[in-house]
């Protein structure tokens, strides 16, 4: 038989080799015979500092009949294709697209991936030039390019959801290049330094299996024919010719805002959605690593503190951090001219001096002032704009006692003023709950606006909007929040493709 056991402790500077002892001492079976222990997870407890134990769970094989849940074999396999048709089209390299696009090709389906922005080794350098000299590729950038916005990210793969699908992500993206230890860390990431060629590598086994990538393409319009009285999808056209087709993955992600346009205009169906709108805080990683592990030179052995914190304000809404960013560094993450959008990433060490995280507070579809489904996506516009005007350009940046203590502060000017007063209110509170974090020292800097999208393209059961063919997933049509769970829906897109 093969078991899986929980809560299975080591001291931190355990090694692998004491996991047969735990497992006896745990069952107190001293002579129980155990094969095959592999690791399912592994989370830090740091619950009496700083006697920080690491946590496990574990599959194993025995003879031995044990009280214990048989293991669970994680495993995906991708569904056979069905009748030939036309080949398939993704509009989005991401997270969602490129993950759709490696099922689909694999299932002999020679999909055709339209990017609008550059492969990646051209995109950094876009990148690069955009934060040396402000230069902004509006197609290429950090939003839009091969990996998508969570190229320049921490890479972080954790998610909510539970599906069997996460796993063949995983896998995916070891046999790419990333560190077998994301099959089982609670938290794992990949540095953005090290997706750089991750998401090359992906995308060079679509090509491998038939699959087509083009870059520097971007959808533009999308083409009909009624039949039996529904709309079918008949075509794509893009700024590099059209594309017969009659299945689309729509992967746009969640700032592709013309494109949100041009589907409006087209009659797709689409309504609003809340998302969240704040700042970026930064504090010394030394500060956050004494208050989560107790000592701070624990971080060597245990890698740089992350935290994850919320309050719930007297006004309703809820202020929580985003994206943490352990070592990390702020960026600026615009997309359209004259704005001011900013991020955080990580690489792979998270070895920078400073940790930071989206600091974020609710936004109602009530506050967009428009029943238009678009108008979260002129909020969002109008704050970029204001944050770009009071940086003179760049990123308005200030410490949180000016914030706290001064009406005019760029970076609370920036801000819809429910935004600020909630971030006041729930400093203190969060402070409580990490040591320093509401310190007149931390770093603020605006405008935080993509973390989610403002807008949700309808969707039945299917997967399909009204317009048979087309399919929206992931983040930008608003089915996900972040890399793992924009890559399962784009896998379940692609599902839902090579059966019909």
């Amino acid at each position: 038989m093969r078991y899986r056991i929980h809560q299975i402790k080591l001291n931190i500077d355990d090694s692998h080799d004491d996991f047969e002892k735990a497992i006896k001492k745990k069952l107190k079976k001293r002579d129980l015979v155990i094969k095959d222990i592999s690791i399912v997870k592994e989370s830090i407890d740091a619950r009496k500092k700083p006697d920080v134990k690491l946590v496990y769970s574990l599959d194993f094989s025995c003879d031995e009949k044990l009280p214990l849940d048989e293991a669970v074999p994680r495993s995906y396999e991708v569904p056979k294709a069905g009748k030939d048709r036309k080949r398939p089209v993704i509009a989005g390299l991401g997270p969602c697209g490129m993950f759709a696009g490696l099922v689909l090709a694999e299932a002999g389906m020679k999909p055709i991936i339209i990017e609008r922005g550059q492969a990646v080794d051209e995109r950094m350098r876009a990148v690069d030039e955009f934060w040396n000299s402000g230069k902004l590729d509006p197609e290429s950038n950090v939003q839009f390019g091969e990996g998508g916005a969570g190229t320049f990210s921490d890479g972080k793969l954790t998610t909510g959801i539970k599906d069997v699908r996460i796993f063949k992500v995983l896998q995916e993206f070891v046999e790419a290049g990333a560190d077998e230890d994301i099959l089982y860390k609670q938290k794992p990431h990949i540095g953005t330094d090290r997706l750089v060629e991750i998401v090359k590598n992906i995308r060079h086994k679509i090509e491998a299996l038939g699959g087509e990538v083009r870059f520097s393409t971007k959808l533009e319009n999308i083409i009909t024919e009624t039949i039996d009285g529904r709309k079918m999808l008949k075509s794509v056209e893009t700024n590099n010719g059209t594309i017969e087709t009659d299945r689309l993955i729509l992967a746009i992600g969640h700032s592709a805002r013309d494109t949100f346009k041009m589907l409006y205009e087209k009659d797709f169906p689409m309504e609003q959605k809340p998302f969240s709108i704040g700042v970026r805080i930064e504090h010394p990683q030394e500060m956050i690593n004494r208050a989560q592990y107790g000592d701070p030179g624990l971080a060597k052995k245990l890698g740089a503190a992350d935290y994850k914190l919320n309050h719930r304000c007297e006004n309703g809404r809820g202020v929580y951090t985003f994206c943490m960013c352990p070592g990390g560094h702020v960026i600026n993450a615009s997309s359209e001219a004259e704005t001011a959008v900013t991020n955080g990433m990580s690489n792979s060490g998270r070895d920078s001096e400073f940790a930071n995280s989206g600091l974020l507070v609710d936004v109602r579809t009530d506050d967009f002032g428009s029943d238009h489904p678009l108008a979260g996506v002129e909020f969002q516009r109008m704050y970029e704009k204001l944050a770009f005007e009071m940086g003179e350009g760049k990123l308005p940046k200030t410490s949180y006692g000016k914030f706290r203590t001064e009406e005019m502060d760029r970076v609370r000017c920036s801000l819809p003023r429910f935004a600020a007063e909630s971030i006041i209110e729930a400093m203190p509170y969060l402070g409580k709950k990490l040591k320093g974090f509401d310190s007149d020292e931390a770093i603020m800097t605006a405008v935080e606006t993509r973390s989610s999208s403002p807008v949700r393209i309808k969707r039945g059961e299917d997967m399909q909007t009204s317009v048979a063919g087309v399919y929206p997933a992931g983040e930008g049509p608003g089915y996900a929040g972040g890399i793992m769970s924009a890559a399962v829906d784009g896998i379940r897109a692609a599902e839902k493709i090579i059966i019909v």
